[in-house]
């Protein structure tokens, strides 16, 4: 299931892709900015942003 995310002026900004209990987002341009695996939260890069789902924190 995709979630396609939208600033207030209706532009697409990014979206959240959903894989079974793992969750990936992209930017507007399909760049992976970080991924949600059911516990925590890690960047492009692999490094811990947090516990919990906080993927649209990882949005410029």
């Amino acid at each position: 299931m995709t979630q396609v995310l939208r600033d207030k002026n209706g532009r697409k900004i990014g979206e959240i892709i959903e894989n079974g209990k793992k969750k990936i987002i992209k930017n507007a341009l399909g760049h992976k900015l970080g991924e949600f695996d059911g516990k925590v939260t890690r960047d492009e890069f692999g490094r811990l942003v947090g516990t919990g789902d906080l993927l649209t924190s990882l949005l410029k």
